[in-house]
C-alpha cells in the first residue's frame, strides 16, 4: 500500500451533484479536501436529463443556493431554456425549472471545483476506508494503492455501487454508459456492517436531432423573461440563446411494439430486483401498469445548443434495443429517426437509511457522512442537497461545533432529509410539493428570506449578498405595514378597480384589502398616479421581486397564519427531546412494529418519532407520556 503525504480534512468520494456540493460547502468553510472521482471529464455529469429543478426540485436548488450551495449558479450560466412551471396555480407550487447544454454544465461544474484552493482532485476509486482504534475515520485506501489520511468521508457514489447496466438480455458492469462499477466500497460497507439493498433507475434512447421532424411536435419553448436561480446571478441573463423543446405522444402502434419485448425484459422476467420510481416508470412499465391509455406524453429535449443529441424524456426503458428503435419510430415526428444510442436500466447499492442520522452521518462508523442516491434518492437536486448538509456537517464535527439540521417546517431539504430518515423509502425518493405540510410557507421565490441567515453564519454567503436581502426583507415588511396601515377612497381608486372589472369602493378601504382582490396585480396597481409622490412606492416599484413578495403575503395572509401556528405546534413537539441511549424496549405498552421501528432509527425527538413509518399515533403518544412523566 502507497501512502499519499497529502492529508486532508474531509474526502470527497464522487464528484456528481451530491459530491460537488459537499466538496464546495466543506472548503468554503476551512477544510481541506480531496474529491476522488474515476473520470476527471464527469464532473457534474449529467446522467439523465439535461435539465435542473422542476416541481419541488426548483425549490431544492434555491434553498441550496440561499445556503451557499453552487447548483442555482451553474444552472444559470449552462442554462438554455427556463420556465417556471405551474403558473396558473397557487404561489405555494410555482417551481423554477432549466434545461440544461449538457457538456457545458459539466465544464462549468468542473471551473467552480477547480476555482477551490482548498480541493484536490483525485482521479482513483475508494476500495476501503481506514479506522483508527476507537472507530473513527482516519482514511481511505484506493483500487491504486493509495492509502490518504482524512478526518472524515463523505460518500457521494450515485448509482455506481455494483452496477449492472442491464438492457434486454444484455448485462454490463457499469453506473452509466462507458463508465465502470465500483465493487471495492460496497463490499467494505457490507464486511463494516451495513446493510445494503438494490434499487434500479433507468434512461431513455438518445435521438439525432436533425432526423426528427419537428413540424408534427408541439413546441414546448421557455419564458420570455426569465429569473435566475441564484442570488450571485446578475448582468447578462440569459447569456446563452433561448430553445424550445417539444411534445409528442406515444400511440397503440407504439405499445404494441414495445410488448413483444415484455418477454425480453429484465424487469418483468426478474433479472432487476432493485425496486424502481413509481413516479418516473419505464415506458414498458406505463404500458403494463396503465393498458387502458392510448398515449402517453413524450418530450423531446436538446441536449445543448451545438449538439445534435435530443433527450427522450418519457421513454426510460431496458427493453431490447431493436425493440426501442422500432417502437420509437411509430411516434410522430420520429419516423424518420436515428437512435444514436438505446435506452437502459442502472441497478445499484444503496444504504436504507435506518442507518443514518439526521445530520447524514451513518450511525455505525463515526465520521462517514453518505449523501445522493446511496441514500436511495432519485435526481440531482436532492442529490445536491444531501451533499451541502452532508458537507456542512462534516465541517462542523471537525470543527468541534454542533451539526446543522434543517426542520421540515423550515426547509424542503428538511423535508427530503427527514423523510428518508424516518420514512425508510424502498424504492427511490424523490421530492413533490405534497411532501411538505408547510408548503405556502416554504416557497421557491423565498428561499433567501428563510435560510440565508445559515448560509452567511457558516461563511457560505458573503456579507454582501446577505446585507442585500436583509435589506429587501426589510422593504417587504415596510410595504406590508404600509398597506395595512392606509387607506383609500373611491375617488382614488374606481378608475382602477373600474379599468380591471373590479368592482368599485363605496367607502375608503384599507390598501390591503384592495390588493387582496382577485382581479388587482399589485405591480398595475402601484403604477396608478395615487402613489408618484410617495417615496416608500418608488422604492417598491424598482423590484418585481419585491412587489411579487409583498403580493403573495398579503394575498395568502390567512393561510399563512395558519400555517405559522401549526409549525408552532410542531416544533413543540420537536423540542421534547428523547436521551440519545434511551431504551425502547423498556415501554412494553408500545406496539411490537412501533418498538422495532424506534430501536432502528433511535429518534432524537418525539416529533421525529411520530413520523417514522409503522409507529402509530397510540405508540408517539404512550411515548411522550413516558418521556415527559
Amino acid at each position: 500500500m502507497k501512502q499519499n503525504t497529502k492529508h486532508f480534512d474531509i474526502i470527497v468520494v464522487g464528484a456528481g451533484h451530491a459530491g460537488i456540493e459537499a466538496a464546495w460547502t466543506s472548503s468554503r468553510m476551512g477544510c481541506t479536501v480531496g474529491m476522488v472521482t474515476m473520470d476527471l471529464d464527469a464532473i457534474g455529469r449529467m446522467s439523465c436529463n439535461p435539465a435542473i429543478g422542476g416541481t419541488a426540485k426548483g425549490h431544492l436548488v434555491k434553498e441550496i443556493d440561499a445556503l451557499g450551495g453552487v447548483m442555482g449558479r451553474i444552472a444559470d450560466d449552462s442554462e438554455i431554456q427556463f420556465r417556471l412551471l405551474n403558473k396558473s396555480k397557487g404561489p405555494a407550487i410555482w417551481s423554477p425549472r432549466c434545461q440544461s447544454d449538457r457538456d457545458l454544465y459539466s465544464k462549468v461544474a468542473k471551473e467552480y471545483i477547480l476555482s477551490c484552493p482548498n480541493i484536490t482532485l483525485i482521479q482513483d476509486t475508494v476500495d476501503e476506508l481506514v479506522r483508527d482504534s476507537k472507530g473513527n475515520i482516519s482514511g481511505i485506501k484506493t483500487s491504486l494503492g493509495y492509502k490518504i489520511s482524512c478526518k472524515a468521508v463523505i460518500i457521494t457514489s450515485g448509482t455506481f455501487l455494483n452496477a449492472i447496466m442491464h438492457m434486454g438480455h444484455q448485462q454490463n458492469e457499469g453506473g452509466r454508459f462507458g463508465e465502470q462499477s465500483a465493487k471495492g466500497l460496497s463490499n467494505y460497507l457490507l464486511n463494516q456492517g451495513f446493510k445494503t439493498a438494490r434499487l434500479k433507475t433507468g434512461t431513455p434512447p438518445r435521438l439525432q436531432l436533425d432526423t426528427i421532424d419537428f413540424s408534427v411536435t408541439s413546441e414546448q419553448p421557455g419564458d420570455d423573461n426569465p429569473t435566475p436561480f441564484s442570488v450571485f446571478t446578475n448582468g447578462n441573463f440569459p447569456a446563452l440563446p433561448q430553445i424550445s423543446c417539444y411534445l409528442t405522444y406515444t400511440n397503440e402502434d407504439t405499445h404494441n411494439i414495445l410488448r413483444t419485448g415484455f418477454d425480453d425484459s429484465p424487469m418483468f422476467t426478474g433479472r432487476i430486483t432493485g425496486a424502481g420510481p413509481r413516479y418516473c416508470p419505464s415506458i414498458e412499465d406505463k404500458i403494463f401498469r396503465f393498458a387502458d391509455k392510448l398515449r402517453h406524453q413524450i418530450f423531446l429535449e436538446p441536449e445543448g445548443i451545438n449538439s445534435n443529441v435530443v433527450y427522450m424524456n418519457g421513454f426510460s426503458s431496458s427493453l431490447p434495443e431493436d425493440i426501442q428503435y422500432s417502437a420509437l419510430k411509430t411516434i410522430p415526428g420520429l419516423e424518420k429517426v436515428k437512435m444514436m444510442r438505446a435506452g437502459y436500466a442502472v441497478e445499484y447499492d444503496f444504504l436504507p437509511t435506518y442507518q443514518t442520522n439526521l445530520t447524514l452521518e451513518t450511525k455505525l462508523i463515526p465520521g462517514l457522512y453518505v449523501a445522493g442516491q446511496i441514500n436511495g434518492t432519485s435526481g440531482y437536486e436532492e442529490a445536491a442537497a444531501q451533499g451541502l448538509i452532508a458537507g456542512i456537517n462534516a465541517a462542523l464535527k471537525i470543527k468541534g461545533e454542533e451539526p446543522f439540521i434543517l426542520k421540515r417546517s423550515e426547509a424542503y431539504i428538511g423535508v427530503l432529509i427527514d423523510d428518508l430518515i424516518n420514512k425508510i423509502p424502498e424504492e427511490p425518493y424523490r421530492i413533490f410539493t405534497s411532501c411538505a405540510e408547510y408548503r405556502l410557507i416554504l416557497r421557491q421565490d423565498n428561499a433567501d428570506r428563510r435560510l440565508m441567515k445559515y448560509g452567511h453564519k457558516y461563511g457560505l454567503i458573503p456579507d454582501d449578498i446577505y446585507s442585500n436581502t436583509l435589506a429587501k426583507e426589510d422593504l417587504i415588511k415596510e410595504g406590508i405595514n404600509y398597506f395595512k396601515s392606509n387607506f383609500a377612497g373611491p375617488k382614488d381608486m374606481n378608475e382602477y378597480l373600474e379599468s380591471v372589472n373590479a368592482s368599485p369602493l363605496k367607502q375608503s378601504d384599507q390598501l390591503a384589502q384592495i390588493v387582496k382582490r382577485n382581479e388587482v396585480k399589485l405591480s398595475d396597481f402601484l403604477a396608478i398616479p395615487y402613489f408618484d409622490e410617495n417615496a416608500l412606492i418608488q422604492k417598491i416599484r424598482q423590484s418585481e421581486i419585491i412587489m411579487d413578495q409583498i403580493e403573495i403575503e398579503m394575498r395568502y395572509e390567512g393561510y399563512i397564519v395558519r400555517q405559522a401556528e401549526q409549525v408552532e405546534a410542531f416544533n413543540k413537539m420537536e423540542s421534547v427531546e428523547i436521551p440519545e441511549k434511551f431504551d425502547f424496549n423498556k415501554i412494553k405498552s408500545l406496539s411490537t412494529e412501533g418498538r422495532e421501528k424506534l430501536n432502528k432509527v433511535r429518534p432524537r425527538s418525539i416529533g421525529q418519532a411520530s413520523r417514522i413509518a409503522g409507529v402509530s399515533p397510540s405508540d408517539a403518544s404512550i411515548l411522550s407520556i413516558y418521556i415527559k412523566g
